[in-house]
């Protein structure tokens, strides 16, 4: 997972993830830090197994990894974070090695990673993931979430 190594060590990405912990120092929620995004990785190479959708660990890895990047952007300017986020990733993925139809693909999973309902199997499983990731069960802030607590987990 050469192209990943990449990834983590790129110094955009590195940077991406300093200005968002900088913005959450103080906040109450779920974070988007590398746990963050290394649990929507996990989750989602799991359920691409499990599902049998056949994607790629590095394409896998490469979506959950940047879909949260640009929540920095959300904090400063109020652009949406995912369409940021697809926005900021094509530097980092190209640095890392991926070709360009590699990185359409994610750039389009991390767009739609907050749209219920997406049709592309990388898309579906990033937005998955990244709702399964949130242990909001037993969350200290959930009285206080904006996320309804009656929505529970997705369907898988």
């Amino acid at each position: 997972m050469s192209r990943i190594s990449g990834i983590l060590l790129d110094g955009e990405f590195l940077s991406f993830l300093r200005k968002i912990e900088a913005h959450e120092k103080d906040r109450i929620f779920c974070r988007h830090d590398l746990g963050h995004l290394l649990d929507v990785c996990r989750i989602a190479w799991i359920m691409n197994l499990e599902q049998g959708c056949g994607l790629g660990r590095e394409l896998v890895y490469g979506a959950g990894l940047l879909h949260d990047i640009g929540r920095w952007t959300q904090y400063e300017t109020g652009e949406d974070h995912a369409a940021a986020s697809a926005r900021l990733c094509g530097g980092i993925l190209r640095r890392s090695g991926f070709e360009e139809g590699e990185i359409a693909r994610i750039e389009a999973a991390i767009k739609n990673h907050r749209r219920p309902g997406a049709q592309d199997p990388l898309s579906r499983l990033i937005f998955l993931a990244d709702k399964l990731s949130r242990n909001c069960f037993c969350c200290r802030a959930r009285s206080e979430c904006k996320k309804p607590l009656s929505e529970g987990p997705p369907e898988l």
